[in-house]
């Protein structure tokens, strides 16, 4: 085998034709003639269709290639311009690279799956190369994975949150596909008028297919669903309900902390109650020997605030049993308003009230199954992101990183095939 036939092999590069290599002194890096086969010459950089020849351009220009070893690699060759009956006089296409671009298909490649794994600071010093093309990459490769993919189309349920991405109230607004899995929108900052945009996008026509829609308690989601898709199903997220609960029983807690600390002049019982907050948030199941001796103190020393804990479970087990029988799910949700309104116990007088005013929403959420735990994971991972980068300064920044990872399929890298399920 000659030795332009290893370096064809070793570039990675299809239907690329090797005329030489040398080794630029004054640079220190590798510098490979090629020029397109006769097959992939003379086409229009955008749309890569054949077109004639219009003049020689700038002369030759460099691509940034895979490193070799220790030395950088650069693919150089002519860059003549062609004229196209679309896009008019532009640089002729190279089957190495993207239009436009100053690095190999190869090179983008490995930079997007350094960046979807790591942070972009260690992708841009192990491509040896900026944290800001780092960046451009990304965007760069997004753009050309999804550029004849439309992600709000097909749409059918789709679940909605937000998720805070720097101190002071900082919040981007997201959106997925519960059938694919996968981030279909994602927007900074939150509140109606964003989520009006996610809808303009999305159409009218794309939205009168939509069935359910997932989300949380937010006003300000359940008023533009109530204008913009009243015919889909909204469900209420289960998670957030429960959290409500365990919320109000905390609240209770310190109500009963409280009492014992000034009224009854009970110094010990008042710290007992204030050590008996993760007693009383911990699922009944889950409870260790000391955490179930608490439990009953607290219902032989204060039967209130065991009988807001016993609500809390009520609800849980509401949500629970609906896995199994959601018809019998209802009646207990109905039972347990009723119980929560005659309690009273101020804080699950109001939580009953707040379960009422979303009632079709958890009903929607015992019988369908559905929940934001696709989202939640979906944040989580998003947090992670921000974390491996040790935070960034803009949310474009973010979003085209979930983007890349959560919104399409990863990069691979180059010359490897995708690991097999």
């Amino acid at each position: 085998m000659s030795l332009f036939r290893i370096w064809k092999r070793t570039l990675t590069a299809e239907h690329t034709v090797v005329e030489g290599v040398r080794i630029d002194e004054n640079e220190q890096c590798l510098i490979v003639s090629v020029r397109p086969d006769a097959r992939r010459q003379q086409r229009c950089g955008r749309c890569r269709r054949p077109a004639p020849w219009y003049d020689a351009g700038r002369g030759r220009r460099r691509w940034r290639d895979l490193d070799h070893g220790v030395l950088r690699v650069f693919l150089e060759a002519q860059a003549p311009r062609v004229t196209c009956r679309e896009h008019g006089t532009t640089v002729a296409a190279v089957p190495w690279a993207r239009h436009g671009a100053g690095h190999t298909h190869a090179f983008d490649q490995q930079a997007a799956w350094m960046a979807a794994e790591c942070s972009k600071s260690a992708a841009a010093q192990l491509m040896r190369t900026s944290w800001r093309t780092i960046g451009a990459i990304v965007e760069r490769y997004v753009a050309d994975r999804d550029r004849f993919v439309d992600r709000l189309s097909g749409l059918r349920r789709i679940g909605i949150d937000e998720i805070s991405h720097r101190r002071g109230q900082k919040y981007m607004t997201i959106v997925v596909d519960h059938d694919t899995a996968r981030v279909v929108w994602m927007a900074d900052g939150h509140g109606k008028d964003v989520l009006h945009r996610f809808f303009d996008q999305l159409g009218a026509d794309r939205t009168a297919r939509l069935t359910h829609i997932s989300a949380d308690g937010a006003t300000w989601i359940s008023d533009v669903l109530e204008h913009r898709a009243t015919h889909a199903l909204r469900v209420m997220d289960p998670f957030h309900v429960i959290a409500w609960a365990t919320d109000a029983l905390d609240t209770e807690r310190r109500s009963s902390w409280n009492r014992a600390r000034r009224q009854a002049q009970d110094p010990e019982r008042a710290r007992a109650l204030k050590d008996s907050r993760f007693a009383l948030w911990k699922n009944e199941a889950d409870l260790t020997d000391r955490q179930a001796a608490k439990l009953a103190w607290i219902a032989a020393t204060d039967p209130r605030l065991h009988r807001a804990w016993r609500l809390k479970e009520a609800l849980r087990a509401v949500f629970s049993l609906a896995k199994s029988r959601p018809t019998a799910a209802l009646r207990a949700l109905d039972r347990w308003i009723g119980w929560a309104r005659r309690c009273r116990i101020d804080v699950f007088v109001d939580l009953q009230r707040r379960i009422r005013r979303h009632y079709q929403a958890i009903r929607a959420a015992l019988t369908t199954g559905m929940s934001n735990g696709l989202i939640e994971s979906t944040n989580t991972k998003t947090r992670l992101i921000i974390r491996r980068g040790f935070g960034f300064h803009s949310a474009d920044a973010i979003i085209a990183l979930v983007m890349l990872t959560l919104a399409g399929p990863r990069p691979q890298l180059p010359g490897r095939q995708p690991a097999s399920a």
